[in-house]
């Protein structure tokens, strides 16, 4: 007897692309929390205070190292479903810790911790712990989402250009978080002028949203995408890392988020460093940037300006259907090159932030590749690849090192170059499959344990 074949309808789709959209608008809100958080939590710090403002996207993306892999196993256990669910658990238990971290630090100002002759209040590190179960939370609904989004079959649409439409999605929240923390969370105030107290209630209305989300998507029927992972009690032949295509495709990914996250959240402290020394980083002439009754500094004008332009290439290409991500790849990181090269050379942010339009398309296209045949390798094959997301942690890390040890921003942003250099690399030659005939061959029955 023929099975029917399955109809794929819009409703799971628009689900997931409203929860990427949230991963994106709460990610980019932690990484703007650096610019605040080091006037408001590290005010008494001195030495460290770009390494300790960094700190905040580190332990982000340190949930993606140490949990992506775990929403994997979760998925081939208990389904996408219950780990989307799970992930959105996470999300809520992070937001109470953001609020928190203001509660401590409002109520307990005394209690500290020293280091050398940096002060720094007990709250800034419940803030980290809460970045933590952020970075966790939107690593497996990434886990979750990435996956099913590119097996889902919407009629007229394809894998690509299905990355591209929720990808896209996400970045109008990354476009809109600056707004948000600028006006919303912090009021508007000047950025001398923020204080822990403004944190806590923004949180907890964030916290109750979530919660709402999370009790809808329970509700919501999502069919599940057996062809895409194993059954719980199937054991898988080979090592998902035997696929060299997938294991450079992780680490093609540890350098494209790299620096997709380092111009994101440390272009404004290089733009509150500018200012300070009296630079005159304007906008036309104008210091402050009036956008619906509120003064948007130029520090988080950059910000949504580099953001958005990720939104806006990506909404551009989901239109396009038959869109190679090989060569597209490859003319971006290209340009993403020379951008970044000018702009590190003459010190010129606006330059920098351009890039946005070329990291854009970087997400798809390196997850497209790195996944290419995997079939029922892909939900194991999506947890490790958000492993790669730790890049996120590490190379802002490390530019906030630089900038500590330089004195200065500017030379910093040869670490983003070198990341657009493997990408490079990865698109012309890491991405090529060379093991066509084993995918093909394959033997996918369940294997005897004994």
């Amino acid at each position: 007897m023929k099975t029917a074949p399955r109809r794929y309808t819009v409703g799971p789709f628009i689900l997931l692309t409203v929860i990427y959209f949230i991963v994106g608008f709460l990610t980019t809100v932690n990484g703007q929390f650096q610019g605040p958080m080091k006037v408001a939590f590290l005010s008494r710090t001195d030495a460290l205070r770009n390494t300790l403002t960094t700190l905040i996207s580190f332990f982000f993306f340190l949930g993606y190292l140490v949990n992506s892999s775990t929403a994997g196993r979760w998925i081939n256990s208990s389904g996408y479903k219950t780990t989307l669910l799970r992930a959105l658990g996470f999300m809520v238990g992070g937001l109470l810790l953001y609020s928190l971290s203001s509660w401590v630090v409002t109520g307990w100002g005394d209690l500290c911790v020293t280091i050398g002759s940096d002060v720094i209040p007990a709250g800034y590190f419940v803030f980290l712990a809460g970045s933590f179960l952020m970075g966790s939370s939107a690593a497996m609904l990434q886990v979750v989402i990435n996956p099913y989004v590119s097996a889902y079959e919407l009629p007229g649409t394809k894998p690509v250009q299905r990355m591209n439409i929720v990808c896209g999605i996400n970045s109008i929240g990354t476009t809109i978080a600056p707004f948000f923390v600028t006006a919303v969370i912090f009021a508007g105030v000047a950025m001398e002028s923020v204080s822990p107290g403004q944190l806590l209630v923004p949180f907890l209305l964030l916290a109750g949203a979530i919660g709402v989300v999370t009790a809808v998507t329970s509700f919501m029927p999502l069919p599940d995408m057996a062809e895409t992972r194993s059954s719980g009690d199937e054991k898988l032949p080979r090592s998902v890392w035997s696929f060299r295509h997938l294991a450079l495709g992780v680490v093609a990914i540890f350098f494209y988020v790299g620096t997709e996250v380092s111009v994101g959240v440390n272009v404004n402290l290089h733009a509150m460093q500018l200012i300070e020394s009296g630079h005159p980083l304007s906008f036309f002439g104008l210091d402050k940037i009036e956008v619906a009754g509120l003064n948007l500094g130029i520090p988080a004008l950059l910000a949504t300006l580099y953001w958005g332009g990720m939104m806006v290439g990506r909404l551009i290409f989901s239109f396009f259907n038959n869109v190679s991500p090989r060569p597209l790849l490859i003319v971006m990181t290209i340009v993403a090159s020379v951008l970044i090269s000018v702009a590190m050379v003459t010190d010129n942010l606006w330059v920098l932030v351009s890039v946005g339009l070329c990291h854009s398309v970087m997400w798809g296209c390196i997850f497209t590749l790195a996944v290419a045949g995997l079939k029922k390798y892909t939900s194991k094959a999506s947890g490790v690849f958000m492993a790669g997301v730790f890049g996120g942690a590490v190379f802002p890390l490390l530019q906030g090192l630089l900038a500590d040890g330089l004195g200065s921003w500017q030379w910093t942003w040869s670490v983003a170059l070198v990341c657009e250099l493997f990408m490079l690399y990865y698109a012309l030659w890491g991405c090529k499959v060379t093991d066509e005939e084993a995918l093909r061959n394959i033997h996918l029955a369940p294997v005897d344990p004994g």
